[in-house]
């Protein structure tokens, strides 16, 4: 294992990062919370045709139960929508078939989803939910969060990303870089067990996440050599989920920066070597670690 501090330049995109915050996930946990301050609870109707018409819903589905959905939007802003009998859930043409037909329990977390809407009881109760048919296939591949309460899920991901406010409060507890084959984006059975030996040393730190960057030589195009950096840091994503166990929620958006920030001097194949990587940071909140 390769362990090495880095500075701000790998680590920009945390700056990006917004976050729901705790009254939304004390919401998600006690259901939801009507702007007169009533909380909705029970069980909506299956007939929702003489309910009001409500907003349509758009984002990912962040937390579920079996009777609501919480759906973050591309600003974090988190909605919790019920299901109901009456709910229909449609897939868009594709992968499986315009007549495959889905029920509500297979909505997993991660899908990104539109929910059309009604309004009950100060609440939202969702009438229809559509997604792509791929985003399925990807949101059930990497799904780890289904047997966790809605309350834990919500919570949990409100205590780790709202904390990314600035990333002089954080602390970078190690590096693992793995490494690989010129143009390629396979992982060798040695970096394999790598990535598996630093998710296991980051779930023994209390709200450690883990932000993947991924790295090429500079042999070959910008072009390509972003493309095969994405490619490199989604493959290494994938691993830590589906192999490692790693959850979904503890990990910051995978990025590329292609040829950027070199490990060695590009000028030797020995060099080129080191720097045809993908970055694995640990970060853990300085105030977690003891140092505020």
């Amino acid at each position: 294992m390769n362990i090495k501090s880095k500075g701000p330049k790998a680590l920009c995109l945390i700056a990006l990062l917004t976050a729901p915050s705790w009254a939304l996930a004390q919401q998600a946990q006690q259901g939801y919370e009507a702007e007169a301050g009533t909380v909705v609870t029970g069980t909506p109707p299956a007939d929702l045709s003489e309910l009001p018409a409500g907003p349509d819903v758009v984002g990912y589905i962040s937390a579920r139960n079996a009777e609501k959905i919480q759906v973050t939007n591309v600003a974090g802003s988190d909605t919790v929508v019920f299901l109901s009998e009456g709910t229909t859930v449609k897939a868009s043409s594709g992968l499986f078939g315009s007549g495959k037909k889905f029920t509500t329990s297979q909505l997993s977390n991660g899908l990104p989803v539109t929910a059309k809407t009604v309004q009950w009881g100060g609440g939202l109760v969702a009438t229809q939910i559509k997604f792509k048919n791929n985003d399925m296939k990807t949101a059930t591949m990497i799904r780890t969060g289904t047997a966790q309460g809605f309350a834990e899920q919500t919570a949990a991901t409100a205590a780790l990303r709202g904390r990314f406010g600035d990333i002089d409060n954080y602390n970078i507890k190690g590096t693992t870089n793995v490494n690989f084959d010129t143009g390629k984006a396979v992982l060798t059975e040695a970096g394999k067990a790598e990535l598996c030996n630093a998710a296991s040393q980051a779930q023994g730190m209390d709200n450690a996440l883990l932000l993947v960057v991924g790295y090429t030589d500079s042999t070959g195009s910008q072009d390509f050599n972003q493309v095969l950096s994405e490619k490199r840091a989604s493959r290494v994503v994938n691993h830590l989920q589906q192999a490692c166990g790693w959850k979904p929620y503890r990990m910051l958006t995978p990025t590329g920066m292609a040829e950027a920030d070199p490990l060695a001097d590009n000028e030797t194949p020995e060099g080129k070597a080191q720097n045809r990587r993908v970055a694995v940071n640990i970060l853990v909140s300085k105030a977690v670690d003891g140092l505020e």
